[in-house]
């Protein structure tokens, strides 16, 4: 049953994917703008400041933080929860059938987000709090992939308490973070650790794998309403020389400037010209991730290939991806069908996890008094 109130686009965050996101949030405005549905897009700052933007902006519009004319708003997480409208006096609560959410890296593509606007009241598309941790943190999404059986390289932390169990040239990448950003070469153990120590983007965690300069990026997404959904898969190019990674500039900022830039016109074989025996395996690896991560929405996954051997890995997750991915999808279904039905999908089936209070009381009645079950915690007596 289609919904009164508008569709929110929600982009920025406080991330150093920032001005992906706003790219990216600025697409899906517009395609669903041109679909015929109402929509309010919504800018949070790298402050944390939430704002109602004028349509139609542009990417320019936001180098000097949020466009003119914009309404500030309050997000609201007790009482009456919601984004409000601040007034002179008072605040009128901006009413949204659910948010599309843009939020690329950080706190938006880690989980954060899904629980921020679980606590607003507003359903939200992406994956949950947990899917999303998992997906964002590097080590646990490749122990999960081990633990499923699921072909990657091998991953661990940079630590000054172990060694790898491998041996370099080692990657190094942030623990927490994206697909691109921080990522560095190491000759050795000690300069990985150099790395994790210097760089602001691996101070907060770090991991290692195996440096293959002969593997090949290829890249799968897959939806999950109104069923499971898989795209054809994609070979990204670097640059002429060969670039050792696939870096953020040829990611994003090869399409030049504007709401269109990155990712939609950057350079790539689609469908990737590899054997048909690797498109196959790849949408095998695309529905095993999804069945055992639970990432629901619109989600990349990106893949290595062993061009000499055929053998693909699943190298992580993208549970927001940059443009959405919509790149991907347009062989297959319309832009705007594949952003109303992620919505869709936000309203009518969202995730409840079990709620609070679970136990009627019985632990509290049979604790007694708290003072009684403070002795011995005082530590040694004199």
């Amino acid at each position: 049953m289609a919904g009164t109130a508008p569709w929110a686009v929600v982009f920025g965050g406080p991330s150093p994917e920032h001005e992906i996101s706003i790219l990216t949030g600025l697409q899906a405005e517009r395609v669903l703008t041109a679909a015929g549905h109402d929509v309010v897009p919504i800018y949070w700052s790298p402050t944390g400041d939430w704002f109602r933007v004028p349509a139609g902006t542009e990417a320019k519009d936001y180098l000097e933080g949020a466009p003119r004319d914009s309404t500030p708003l309050e997000a609201r997480v007790s009482g009456d929860p919601g984004l409000y409208r601040r007034k002179t006096f008072g605040a009128e609560r901006l009413y949204l059938e659910a948010a599309l959410l843009c939020l690329h890296g950080g706190v938006g593509e880690g989980g954060g987000a899904a629980a921020v606007f679980s606590l607003l009241g507003i359903p939200a598309t992406g994956s949950t709090l947990f899917a999303g941790a998992v997906g964002m943190d590097k080590l646990a999404f490749g122990g999960l992939m081990s633990a499923a059986g699921i072909p990657s390289l091998p991953r661990e932390a940079v630590s000054t308490l172990t060694e790898p169990a491998f041996e370099g040239p080692y990657i190094v990448k942030p623990r927490f973070g994206g697909s691109s950003i921080g990522i560095e070469i190491a000759e050795d153990v000690a300069a990985a650790r150099a790395l994790a120590a210097s760089s602001v983007h691996l101070r907060t965690g770090a991991v290692v794998e195996p440096y293959r300069p002969e593997l090949v990026d290829l890249n799968i997404a897959f939806r999950t309403f109104p069923s499971l959904e898989i795209t054809q898969l994609e070979k990204p190019l670097r640059g002429p020389a060969g670039s050792a990674l696939y870096s953020y500039a040829e990611k994003y900022l090869a399409g030049g400037a504007g709401a269109d830039a990155g990712l939609t016109s950057a350079p790539r074989e689609f469908p990737a010209e590899v054997p048909e025996a690797v498109h196959t395996r790849a949408r095998e690896l695309a529905e095993r991730v999804a069945d055992v991560t639970r990432l629901t929405g619109i989600v990349r996954v990106d893949l290595l290939l062993d061009e000499a051997s055929s053998e693909l890995y699943v190298n992580e997750v993208n549970t927001i991806p940059g443009a959405l991915s919509l790149y991907l999808w347009a062989p297959q279904q319309p832009a705007a069908t594949v952003l109303v039905d992620a919505l869709t999908e936000a309203r009518d089936r969202r995730v409840v996890f079990p709620q609070a209070g679970f136990g009627g009381g019985a632990a509290l009645r049979a604790a007694g008094g708290i003072a009684g079950k403070l002795v011995g915690l005082d530590g040694p007596r004199a």
